[in-house]
């Protein structure tokens, strides 16, 4: 057996699809985002992820609509590429326990590995903290799933909360949990960054950068600080790569997140880079990565 067969894949950890034609995306609105305004499915994303040798990724909601994770969890099922899913469903519900359970059940329902809401768009900063909500997280945890939170600076503090009271729910922070990085600032990001990632049920996606900086003329350096404060803060057996594909082609083609996020660990050593770009997403989503395939071999002249 070669090295190159036995390279281990790529583990992608946070990309979306969407058929407009099965149900509207109503957050795609307005000039900027009309490029998000079509369809993007696993069949445009395969393509370009296993030229970036990604063999396995986690499909993550788009909006808070009970049917869509049934859906992604049916895409899943007929997907080698697909390993999990982050889906959705009603925290605030009483019997969101059972809801989870229904899903564990149905078709695919061995791929789903977590939950995540749209806290984002919450008006209440403390929603997280709201008793209803801690007693869906409660639910989540006791089903084996973990977190996905999607926040922005100031929902930061709340999160911190919901981690501090909910020990066994793993938390996973997506797009560093939306950085100013458009405006160069980093406080009070960065305190709060720190205090979520001294809990140990918490882990970071690097993933989203280049959609919080600016679109059409960000640069390496700029989110260099960015990544080096949760590389810090995490550590890279916390720290996990996500493309956020297709919302990253605002600003970014697949490849060159990739190649950016290559250049941001560039500093790691072997093991290092192995847990951002593998090992912490297969161990906190619990995937099977498939190794990427040998390239093909050159018959030799006769």
């Amino acid at each position: 057996m070669t090295a190159a067969e036995t390279e281990p894949g790529i583990v992608d950890a946070h990309h979306h699809v969407w058929d407009l034609s099965v149900r509207d995306q109503d957050w795609i609105s307005g000039a900027e985002l009309a490029p998000l305004r079509r369809d993007f499915t696993l069949a445009d994303l395969a393509p370009e992820a296993r030229a970036a040798g990604v063999t396995a990724t986690v499909l993550v909601q788009t909006i808070t609509v009970p049917d869509e994770t049934p859906e992604f969890l049916a895409l899943a099922a007929d997907s080698d590429l697909v390993a999990g899913v982050v889906g959705w469903t009603d925290l605030t519900a009483p019997d969101v326990a059972e809801t989870l359970a229904e899903l564990r059940a149905g078709p695919g329902g061995e791929h789903l590995v977590g939950i995540r809401h749209q806290v984002q768009g919450e008006p209440d900063p403390r929603w997280l903290v709201r008793p209803e909500v801690l007693r869906g997280l409660s639910a989540v945890a006791e089903a084996g799933l973990v977190y996905d939170l999607v926040v922005k600076p100031h929902q930061l503090a709340a999160a911190v909360e919901a981690a501090e009271r909910l020990p066994g729910l793993t938390f996973v922070l997506d797009h560093l949990g939306k950085p100013p990085i458009a405006s160069g600032e980093l406080d009070p990001w960065a305190q709060q960054i720190r205090r979520l990632a001294a809990l140990r049920n918490t882990v970071c996606k690097l993933s989203g950068m280049v959609t919080e900086a600016d679109w059409g003329s960000w640069t390496v350096a700029a989110l260099a600080p960015y990544a080096d404060t949760v590389l810090d803060a995490f550590g890279p057996e916390r720290l996990m790569f996500g493309s956020d594909w297709p919302v990253c082609r605002l600003a970014a083609t697949y490849a060159e997140v990739i190649a950016t996020e290559r250049e941001l660990t560039a500093g790691l050593g072997p093991a290092e880079r192995h847990d951002v770009f593998t090992g912490t997403a297969a161990r906190t989503y619990d995937l099977s990565v498939p190794a990427r395939p040998a390239p093909p071999q050159e018959t030799p002249c006769a």
